[in-house]
């Protein structure tokens, strides 16, 4: 019987939520009770806090994240105390009201404990990254949905409309990692219509006369990403010129991430599962699968960080820039937010196809993901994020100096709805 079809599985997860992740987080080394937000700058082996700033990429994460335990502990789905979670997630949520949204409507990038904005680069300004606003527009988008907050599911629908008009305009920031102008990202898209799908459930859920248009949104940002960034080898594209043309001669036009293509797979299975769209669930079905080819490292075991379009170490000129250095100095890790979404995409593609290709992925993705990642100090809990090529701790950053609260969380309440529906 494959693991995915075992009965102890969901409860298997559920102990890991409970037992493993949330004491980490759900305690007074992480919780900022006063003032709201949670602390994330620690060590990568969670053993110490490093600083009480605040990225508000990761409020706005952690928002979604209380909101979605709130919701599944009212549903029997998992233990705990949901008025608990949800009036911390309202502390968070009046936080980032007060202090993140900037007077020209975008939301600044880092906050000192007590809400004052900092400059990450010297004279760059606050507002450096629309992922940022996406994360908060996400955060209130599900925090409105449970709690039945109107006003803050309007201020997430604001902010979608806001993240729309900036990216029309050419208003892509996202530093450090900037593209030039001729130049696209399936980060784009990829985050967009996640965002969509979370404004849209919470207008759906609070019969908002613009739910509808929301759909649409959702369905149009899954059809670019099939259209624009699916390639004929059943790759998905990171960066392309405009033109929807690679250039093979840039490390950064030829750089697959792996872990990327597997999360944005799951929101277009989502789409594709709502819009019952089978031609699309099996044209994702084959960009999973060549995710893993491509992508799973074949002597220590896991996904790569990075590789090339054609298989391999990342290839290609260095043009200098800080994306350049990312993708040549850690294509070789292994971080945990790419294998804990490997694990619900699998899952949810097992569940939604019945090929049993899904099953021996997910298999081996389960069996690497539990040995690796997971703390094994106990006493701590939570997983050491960042891994190098064979598996040992790596005490660096990647992206945010933090160690995050969201993916792993995220992707185990997803794994414990999708295996308590068949339950």
């Amino acid at each position: 019987m494959p693991r995915l079809d075992s009965p102890v599985l969901l409860d298997d997860y559920k102990r890991h939520l409970t037992d493993v992740l949330l004491p980490f987080w759900w305690n007074e080394k992480a919780l900022d009770r006063e003032l709201g937000g949670v602390f994330t700058c620690f060590s990568n082996d969670g053993k110490s806090r490093t600083s009480t700033d605040k990225y508000v990429w990761s409020q706005g994460r952690f928002v979604w994240a209380l909101a979605r335990l709130a919701d599944a502990v009212r549903r029997g789905m998992v233990p705990g105390d949901a008025n608990a979670y949800l009036a911390h997630a309202a502390k968070t949520v009046g936080f980032l009201k007060r202090h993140a949204i900037m007077d020209n409507g975008n939301c600044a990038y880092l906050l000192t404990r007590e809400g004052e904005k900092k400059e990450v680069y010297p004279g760059k300004g606050y507002d450096i990254s629309l992922f940022v606003d996406c994360f908060v527009a996400m955060g209130f988008a599900e925090f409105g949905r449970v709690s039945g907050d109107a006003e803050t599911i309007a201020e997430a629908l604001g902010l979608f409309d806001r993240l729309e008009r900036r990216i029309a305009s050419g208003d892509l920031r996202s530093e450090p990692y900037t593209l030039p102008d001729a130049f696209q990202s399936h980060s784009i898209p990829m985050i967009m219509l996640n965002v969509a799908q979370s404004v849209h459930e919470a207008l759906l859920a609070s019969g908002h006369p613009r739910a509808g248009e929301l759909s649409q949104r959702r369905v149009a940002y899954a059809n670019e990403i099939i259209t624009t960034f699916f390639q004929p080898d059943d790759t998905v594209a990171e960066v392309l010129r405009a033109d929807g043309s690679r250039d093979a001669d840039w490390v950064v036009s030829r750089h697959l991430n792996p872990g990327h293509t597997l999360e944005d797979m799951w929101f277009v299975l989502h789409e594709a599962e709502k819009e019952r769209n089978a031609e699309w669930i099996e044209r994702v079905s084959r960009a999973i699968k060549r995710a893993y080819a491509i992508g799973w490292d074949e002597t220590f075991g896991g996904l790569l960080h990075y590789v090339d379009c054609e298989g391999g170490p990342p290839k290609g000129t260095d043009r200098g820039t800080a994306f350049d250095a990312n993708v040549l100095n850690t294509w070789d890790s292994k971080l945990w937010w790419a294998h804990s979404e490997a694990l619900y995409t699998t899952l949810l593609a097992y569940r939604l196809t019945g090929d049993r290709d899904f099953a021996e992925l997910y298999e081996k993705t389960h069996e690497y993901v539990f040995r690796t990642f997971p703390n094994p100090d106990v006493t701590v809990g939570e997983w050491i994020q960042i891994r190098d090529r064979d598996g040992q701790p790596l005490d660096k950053v990647v992206a945010l100096p933090v160690k995050d609260p969201y993916h792993i969380i995220r992707n185990v309440l997803l794994i414990v709805e999708r295996l308590s529906d068949k339950a």
